[in-house]
């Protein structure tokens, strides 16, 4: 692993287990046309995923809610960013939930852009995004990747009152490099809070978060941040390489070996996660870990509702 000091990324090439597919294929291509003509968008798109052609070959995918603008800059993500993004669209629960079903899905991720700018912040809509799909898909798995609502329990008690079957929400990276890596209104203790209060609120609805590698940081950040999250109950962990996704956005320090994402896994399993999917393509969304946890929870049927 690197030393905090940062190397010139224009020294480091891309290794050879970061290649992969140009994306392609009959369901890929009906899932890119039936996002268009919906107007629905999927952060496999645009956060660039490496896994598009895998995961939506394969019938997969992960959609991204409340339009393709953030109001946030964090310096890792190619999403665009506006202090005052376009309204919402009042029928993208609904076309959302109908496309799942077209679909044939069993384990669905819905994420987010940062609507800072929103009265509730859109935790109604992606609450009102998961009853839908659910009426629509009654044994579909849904995990829901949230904003950190800027730490209002509220905002986040209303989407787990929807309940989703997971709940995630990503540190992204270890505390010290917050900073540089994500937008000053999102901070690592703010992270580990909304995870708390989530396994507190709703002790029974599973728990998940992700970190990339690569920013500069060290194996020792990485193992400390990992144990912040078994601390507050986190379920379920992803880490993956991070990679430039356009100009003008934080450059590559260090591509990790496999073999430091393997070290990592092992560790996460013994520190008591359920589940730790490790590896250089590995995404917070990641069809392999989606594939576990499905088959870890199947059987279990969504509590209902408090009244």
């Amino acid at each position: 692993m690197s030393t905090p000091q940062q190397r010139p990324a224009d020294t480091l090439r891309k290794p050879d287990w970061l290649k992969v597919k140009v994306p392609g294929g009959e369901q890929f291509n009906w899932i890119k046309a039936r996002a268009r003509s919906l107007r629905l968008h999927t952060v496999c798109e645009e956060a660039r995923c490496p896994n598009i052609a895998e995961c939506w070959q394969g019938g997969t995918a992960t959609f991204m809610l409340m339009g393709d603008t953030c109001t946030r800059g964090c310096r890792f993500c190619s999403v665009k960013t506006m202090r005052a993004p376009p309204p919402l669209d009042p029928g993208e629960p609904e076309n959302i939930a109908e496309t799942i079903r077209d679909m044939g899905l069993e384990y669905v991720v819905l994420t987010s852009v940062n609507r800072d700018e929103l009265p509730g912040q859109g935790a109604d809509h992606i609450a009102e995004t998961i009853r839908r799909t659910r009426l629509a898909n009654p044994r579909l798995m849904i995990e829901v990747l949230i904003p950190d609502f800027k730490g209002e329990p509220a905002l986040l008690e209303q989407v787990l009152l929807a309940r989703p079957t997971v709940l995630a929400h990503n540190v992204e990276t270890v505390e010290r490099l917050t900073p540089t890596v994500r937008d000053p209104r999102a901070t690592f203790a703010q992270s580990i809070s909304v995870l708390r209060h989530a396994k507190r609120f709703a002790p029974d609805i599973p728990t998940k978060s992700s970190l990339m590698l690569g920013f500069g940081e060290t194996e020792a950040e990485i193992l400390a941040a990992m144990r912040a999250l078994r601390v507050i109950g986190v379920d379920f962990l992803t880490l993956g390489q991070y990679l430039q996704p356009g100009r003008g956005k934080l450059k590559v320090v260090e591509y990790v070996h496999p073999d430091v994402f393997a070290r990592l896994e092992a560790q996460g399993l013994e520190m008591g996660f359920q589940y730790v999917a490790a590896g250089p393509l590995v995404r917070s969304s990641y069809r392999a870990a989606e594939y576990y946890i499905g088959r870890a929870l199947r059987g279990r049927t969504p509590a209902p509702e408090p009244s």
